[in-house]
């Protein structure tokens, strides 16, 4: 019998093709309640502990489960939407910014994220729906920078099969959406959770705000961003810089918001024009307006540190110079005061995702680099999992094993998300050049353009990429219930294809950006003794892991301490 190291699995489960890139009221909801926030008084509230320990273990709409969600991102608020349902559950929302200063700017839902939001809501569906621009029934795709030719179009809609095209629309909107559909008082803006006390003696968690409020509650969700007080609490590190487990990517993205009358508008969802160590994307957004984003490879704090003389839009002129004249024109065309300027940050996947009855959602837990896309849509998945998990529970004794399960049944498709997404930015930045051309001139010449070792590889990868692209996306949109750990056909595939992309790049990307991106070998760093005769499907030879990635993420994230 054969043994295998958990190490070499993970390689063809997790890491896949990123080896080589991380007080209460129980409320009943109704449509005659109206949208409304409360801001926290900075004065601490009495320490009841009777609410915090003595409390009876059955759960009833007498004596509701307490969830305290920390953070008011998309996140916490589908979380809250969908258990605010319940007559048995009591929720509160915990947020730190005035409602006011939410953040703005576009987000992308794909169809996964939309598949979940219809199972989870319909009313909630046909208001994001009416405010969307579809872009998956559009062309998408990789072009030149300098030539503007389509490299590689992507085909996002015959791998949604019956679920709805991925979309785009102002982040505002879709929590306004979910923010209206709340009872009133559930949201509180204005005093962040920084830390917590589990109760070891009975049952219950004291959530600790900014002002020194302690809120109690039988169960609590950090879903407070990449800086999450939660997990620092979790995890006894800091909530920022070296330790904390979120790390600067390397790269440092600009954006800007503009109405543009592109020549493909209405056909074209959007565009990633690559080139020499950045890419440009161009995005539609609808009514007219476009968002736009340059990615390249700068020191952390370049924004502050760089001196940008003459304003941001012409540092970036400057820097596309001699790329296709639509980039040019986009940020010509955006004024300045509405680009911006901020350094990406990602963590390695981790297996550290509930502290008895704590757990962490969205980017507290799987920060990730958005070249898919794929942040809001990954946290929308967690909401759907946690929400289907904590309905199931009847008795206080329960909510640790279930934060548990939901955390298994998360942690190796987030991971892989969060792989592909920093795989996506390296490759783009490190390894795309404009492809290699050889042409016929007009005195019969022959013309080779962009040669290099970098261009020839770009043009090899041309009739690969979409394949891949479609295997990805399958992956992506198909395996949005998380019934199990990971949808096998679709990983295997990456495997193999981006195994090949990977070998054909060996030579233009370094090891320390693909390798070293995500350190899988704190999430992997397990020794399984698997039985590999149960790999194989005797029948006819398919490969089958199933058995593997149970033991692994059972090993992962067990039943019991």
């Amino acid at each position: 019998m054969m043994r295998v190291n958990c190490l070499h699995v993970a390689i063809a489960l997790i890491a896949l093709l990123v080896r080589r890139s991380v007080g209460f009221s129980s409320t009943t909801r109704g449509d005659t309640f109206r949208s409304s926030y409360i801001e926290i008084s900075a004065t601490a509230a009495n320490d009841d502990r009777a609410s915090y320990i003595d409390n009876d273990a059955t759960i009833s709409e007498d004596n509701p489960l307490r969830v305290i969600i920390a953070g008011g991102g998309i996140g916490g608020l589908v979380v809250a939407n969908s258990l605010c349902i319940n007559p048995k559950m009591s929720i509160q929302v915990l947020e730190k910014t005035d409602q006011s200063k939410r953040l703005a700017g576009p987000i992308q839902l794909g169809s996964n994220a939309l598949a979940v939001i219809q199972e989870m809501d319909s009313s909630i569906f046909k208001n994001i729906t009416s405010s969307i621009t579809s872009i998956g029934d559009k062309v998408n795709g990789i072009k030149s920078g300098i030539t503007d030719d389509w490299y590689s179009q992507f085909d996002l809609a015959s791998p949604c099969g019956d679920i709805p095209y991925s979309g785009v629309m102002e982040r505002q909107t879709l929590q306004q959406i979910y923010f209206d559909a709340l009872p009133r008082g559930v949201v509180e803006y204005g005093d962040a959770v920084v830390s917590y006390e589990i109760n070891s003696d009975g049952y219950g968690v004291r959530a600790i705000t900014e002002s020194g409020r302690i809120v109690h509650g039988d169960c609590l969700i950090g879903t407070d961003g990449i800086w999450s007080s939660i997990r620092s609490t979790m995890r006894d590190e800091p909530v920022r810089g070296e330790g904390s487990g979120c790390t600067y990517s390397g790269y440092t993205v600009f954006d800007g918001e503009l109405a543009y009358d592109s020549i493909d508008n209405g056909e074209v969802g959007y565009k990633v024009y690559i080139g020499p160590k950045q890419y440009f994307v161009a995005c539609d957004i609808g009514n007219g307006k476009y968002h736009w984003y340059a990615f390249m490879a700068k020191p952390e704090g370049s924004s502050i540190e760089e001196d940008k003389p003459n304003g941001t839009s012409v540092y970036l002129q400057n820097i596309f110079e001699g790329w296709a004249h639509d980039i040019k024109d986009i940020i010509q065309s955006t004024v300045e005061k509405d680009i911006g300027q901020r350094d990406l940050y990602d963590q390695a996947p981790s297996k550290k995702w509930t502290d008895g009855n704590v757990a962490l959602l969205g980017d507290s837990v799987h920060t990730m680099m958005p070249s898919l896309c794929q942040g809001g849509c990954q946290a929308i998945e967690d909401a759907y999992v946690l929400v289907e998990e904590l309905n199931s529970v009847s008795s206080r004794d329960e909510i640790e094993i279930k934060l548990r399960t939901y955390a298994r049944r998360r942690v190796v498709r987030s991971a892989v998300v969060q792989g592909l997404s920093r795989f996506a930015s390296d490759i783009i930045i490190r390894g795309f050049d404009t492809p290699a051309k050889i042409r016929k001139i007009e005195d019969g010449t022959i013309k080779f353009e962009n040669c290099n070792y970098a261009g020839v590889v770009t043009k090899l990868l041309q009739p690969i990429l979409p394949l891949f692209f479609g295997i990805q996306f399958t992956f992506l949109f198909s395996g949005w219930r998380n019934n199990s750990a990971l949808d096998l056909n679709s990983a295997l595939r990456l495997l193999l294809v981006g195994g090949a992309i990977l070998l054909i790049c060996s030579g233009i990307v370094e090891e320390s950006a693909l390798f070293a991106g995500l350190g899988f070998e704190g999430l992997l760093g397990l020794d399984l003794d698997i039985n590999i005769g149960s790999v194989f499907k005797t029948s006819n030879d398919v490969f089958d892991i199933s058995d593997i990635v149970d033991a692994f993420v059972h090993k992962l994230v067990p039943n019991e301490s």
